[in-house]
């Protein structure tokens, strides 16, 4: 490849990100899942992957999940699996700290790239494609795949003779919450399905999100992947409480045969009852497993007190460590991110934190609590927590409000927190910091709001206030 072409090739490699490739340098060490764990969700992608057959198959599988719900592990697990079969096409990582992959004009000359070592053949049809229009990486992301991808596959397959499903087929796409524009992330998702999913190239796709607002309403009714996109919901369909548990006891006690303290030997550490008040400190999310393992792990320190020191923590100025460091930083920027993004959207003056730490405590405090009711004692308006929560779905959720006394068909809901530790962390100063709000000042917001709102409201409405009030007498006391 010379002259002109040569300088072409460059262009699309410095357009490219290598850092976003799976067994990139600098994703060294990536998290994947463990031994034995996530098998049934693993074996359910694979088996997707591998089912090419199907009369109507979709070829697209979106992987959404709370924040910590192990997204990248699994998605990184898939990619050692394909790569390891030959099936492997193509994978970018997104990531919000590496100003290199967080952006989405990447994604594009990245897959690109690797397209086209399948075969030097492939590579002359891309990099023919650059030549012919040098500024094909300023154009839609629609106009790239279809320059970039698409065509050059085609040509490929129409001039070789190579069957397009003779090579390997299987995208990946990980973290897409993580790139730093909304509008971006829907305008990939929109390119994906206009070049992907309606041409008769046979690749399958596989997104891992956060279930933030453009792979939700891509997802939900209307959107332009409904319907045509496998769909699995970490959150909500695999309890990995049992995967945690596993994870937790190798890897604690592979730590005590690695420390230098008799104390840290199996079987006598770790206990089942310091295992157990781990599990249930994860709540099924495993970044709080991973987190406590990177700290007990410290090799300076003996992890027999550095388990002792997570179990009993409680916060303070005084305090040289935090063992969930890495944890509150993530939660520090989801909830900033929301804060400043509820601040653009709202037109009615609210002050996000005060109604954030107002929800919460009523989650906290009376799991009985009916979200509409929060809604108008609060807001004034029905369906305000819809955008309080909007850039806050990898944290919080709603389900449905069950109780045998009240008739499905009224729609009721619940706020639900995916995280214990979220509560945590927003109930601590120490923690949360600029993002704390006393409790005192929250109560006292309530109180106001109660009040007001009887003055406004008919005899037949005062029950929202009773049920509502009730909720925080043991605050109050």
């Amino acid at each position: 490849m010379k002259g002109a072409n040569q300088t072409d090739w460059k262009l699309l490699q410095q357009n490219a990100a290598p850092n976003a490739l799976h067994d990139s340098r600098a994703r060294f060490d990536a998290p994947k899942c463990d031994e034995d764990t996530r098998v049934e969700v693993l074996g359910e992608i694979m088996g997707w992957m591998k089912d090419r057959d199907s009369p109507t198959p979709q070829r697209l599988l979106c992987i959404t999940g709370a924040a910590g719900a192990g997204k990248s592990a699994i998605q990184q697990t898939i990619a050692g699996i394909c790569s390891g079969e030959d099936i492997l096409l193509a994978s970018y990582f997104f990531s919000v700290v590496d100003s290199t992959r967080n952006i989405v004009a990447s994604v594009i000359p990245t897959i690109a790239y690797q397209l086209s070592r399948i075969d030097p053949a492939v590579r002359y049809f891309i990099v023919a494609a650059i030549e012919d229009d040098p500024f094909i990486f300023s154009k839609s992301l629609q106009t790239q795949m279809e320059t970039l991808i698409s065509r050059p596959l085609r040509k490929y397959g129409e001039e070789s003779g190579v069957d397009l499903n003779d090579l390997p087929y299987i995208i990946l796409i990980d973290g897409l919450d993580e790139c730093a524009d909304e509008d971006h992330q829907a305008s990939l998702l929109t390119a994906i399905k206009e070049c992907f999913l309606d041409s008769a190239l046979p690749f399958r796709l596989i997104i891992t999100s956060r279930p933030e607002w453009a792979i939700r309403t891509a997802l939900d009714s209307g959107g332009c992947l409904h319907g045509i996109a496998y769909h699995i919901q970490l959150s909500n369909e695999y309890d990995a409480t049992a995967d945690i548990r596993r994870y937790l006891w190798r890897r604690l006690q592979d730590i005590g045969n690695r420390s230098g303290d008799p104390r840290a030997r199996p079987p006598l550490w770790p206990t089942a009852v310091d295992v157990e008040a781990l599990v249930r400190a994860a709540s099924g999310q495993f970044i709080y497993a991973a987190t406590v393992i990177r700290f007990i792990s410290e090799r300076r320190s003996s992890p027999v007190n550095k388990l002792n020191a997570v179990l009993t923590w409680t916060s303070g100025e005084n305090q040289r460590s935090n063992p969930f460091a890495a944890l509150d930083l993530l939660y520090t920027s989801i909830v900033s991110k929301a804060k400043e993004a509820y601040e653009v959207a709202d037109t009615t003056g609210q002050d996000f934190l005060l109604l954030l730490h107002a929800y919460r405590l009523n989650i906290d405090r009376n799991p009985d609590h009916i979200v509409q009711d929060l809604d108008i004692i609060l807001c004034s308006e029905p369906n305000a927590h819809a955008l309080l929560i909007s850039d806050l779905h990898s944290l919080v959720t709603t389900e449905p409000y069950s109780n045998p006394r009240v008739s499905p068909s009224q729609n009721l809901l619940r706020l639900k927190m995916y995280h214990k530790s979220f509560l945590d962390f927003l109930g601590d100063v120490n923690r949360s910091k600029d993002l704390y709000v006393p409790t005192s000042q929250v109560i006292t917001f309530v109180a106001v709001r109660c009040l007001e709102h009887v003055g406004e409201c008919s005899s037949d409405d005062i029950r929202w206030v009773d049920h509502v009030a009730a909720s925080w007498d043991s605050s109050a006391a």
